[in-house]
């Protein structure tokens, strides 16, 4: 049971985030019989810190990486010109919105953006590009050798003032002036009584589907070029979105739009090579045919023990005896408490029904963990928080709000070793 084990740790957790930091860190894994490291997404963060509302789908994080060197980059021709250009008008304009920028910038005309490929800072932002591609495939290379799997995040949709809704405005549902006119979120649920407004913008998949999936299909391949295994983040958005009116404060007067469902997963299992290198994730309220189109795509999903112990447990997923060989399992994700802050949140049903599958005075942390690794999945995932032991101050992300996120470091030190060991040797 539990045969292959990862961590979920994002790179900005590292004590820094810089090469020799991360040849350590996959060291560290590969010394104790860890074989996947899952981290977030490493393109850049939006104003709050979070990756999950990027500028750009394809872009590296340059801060992330410094490499000195800046070999050629293969295979990046379809969007990093965009990228360059991108942020080297933005910054001129005070990092306004595109939306906002003189209108034969905002509206590609091509003499005008032509002058801004003359620049210092559009060549500045290109070598920013290719010194992240030369550390990271350092990076991936040095995980390959020491037998440990990169597993990286897509967020299924992009920031409005991004440099891929700005270069292909017909992909999105957007008005004359390049406004969104609905964005996206979920309804209220489990998270959130009001629901959750992210204000990232729609596909216009007829437009996709005209183009014959272009942008994806790219987008697809640049992230299997970085990563082994990709998860791929609100996998229901593929089957259907909450398209929330662009003016309304909340999530509450969405209505559900349907999405491409089998049609874009084929594509996207075609570029991957296989079904085997994407995870879904399917968390949260997931009504029956969205598991029935990952299901009848051969994909993977996901089981939180944390969401194990409420409601039905006959019934309820990620129950720990109920979890599956077709759903990686996590004690919990960037977006969930640790499991120490959990327990502690807890009330008196739901420690009763943990205990009930602990053993007699077993730590509760570690018995988490131990029932992930031994419940039915092939891969187990433990966020490296819950490894430490650690409380709610160390929580990656609250969702719904955009203050002190995104910020937790751990440190080198005996504990971090002593625990890798303890997590490898289960």
């Amino acid at each position: 049971m539990g045969r292959h084990r990862g961590v979920l740790c994002h790179l900005t957790s590292l004590p820094k985030s810089n090469i020799e930091n991360i040849r350590k860190f996959i060291s560290l894994l590969a010394e104790n019989n860890i074989q996947s490291w899952q981290m977030l997404p490493i393109t850049p963060p939006d104003q709050h810190g979070s990756p999950y509302s990027s500028p750009s789908a394809f872009a590296g994080w340059g801060e992330l990486l410094e490499s000195g060197n800046t070999n050629k980059m293969q295979n990046e021709d379809y969007w990093l010109d965009d990228w360059a250009l991108f942020c080297t008008i933005k910054s001129h304009h005070d990092n306004l919105p595109w939306t906002q920028w003189p209108a034969k910038l905002r509206d590609r005309d091509p003499e005008a953006l032509e002058k801004w490929r003359n620049t210092p800072e559009f060549d500045i932002e290109i070598s920013t590009q290719q010194s992240f591609q030369t550390g990271w495939n350092e990076i991936h290379n040095f995980a390959e050798e020491k037998g440990v799997s990169l597993i990286g995040d897509l967020p299924i949709f992009v920031a409005h003032d991004s440099a891929d809704v700005w270069a292909h405005r017909e992909l999105f549902q957007l008005d004359k002036e390049g406004m969104p006119i609905v964005v996206a979120g979920v309804p209220p649920d489990y998270f959130s009584e009001d629901g959750q407004k992210w204000g990232t913008v729609l596909y216009n998949w007829d437009a996709h589907r005209k183009e014959n999936w272009r942008w994806w299909k790219e987008r697809m391949a640049r992230i299997m070029r970085l990563f082994d295994i990709v998860r791929i983040d609100h996998f229901r958005g593929f089957h259907s979105a909450w398209a929330i009116p662009a003016e309304d404060k909340n999530a509450r007067n969405g209505i559900w739009q349907e999405g491409p469902q089998s049609e874009i997963l084929q594509i996207l299992i075609d570029v991957a090579g296989s079904k085997n290198r994407i995870i879904a994730e399917d968390l949260g309220i997931i009504p029956p045919e969205v598991t029935a189109l990952r299901i009848k795509n051969n994909l993977n999903g996901m089981a939180v023990i944390q969401f194990g112990f409420d409601g039905d447990l006959d019934t309820n997923p990620h129950y720990p005896k109920n979890i599956s060989s077709e759903q990686i399992v996590y004690t919990g994700t960037h977006d969930n408490d640790t499991t120490l802050g959990w327990w502690n949140q807890s009330d008196k049903g739901r420690k009763a029904r943990v205990r009930d599958l602990l053993y007699e005075n077993e730590n509760v942390v570690e018995g988490c963990i131990r029932l992930a690794l031994n419940s039915n999945s092939n891969l187990t995932i433990v966020p490296l928080q819950d490894i430490l032991g650690l409380d709610s101050d160390c929580r990656m992300n609250t969702p719904g709000t955009s203050s002190n996120n995104w910020n937790w470091q751990f440190s080198w030190d005996d504990l971090i070793k002593s625990r890798m060991k303890w997590f490898g040797a289960l």
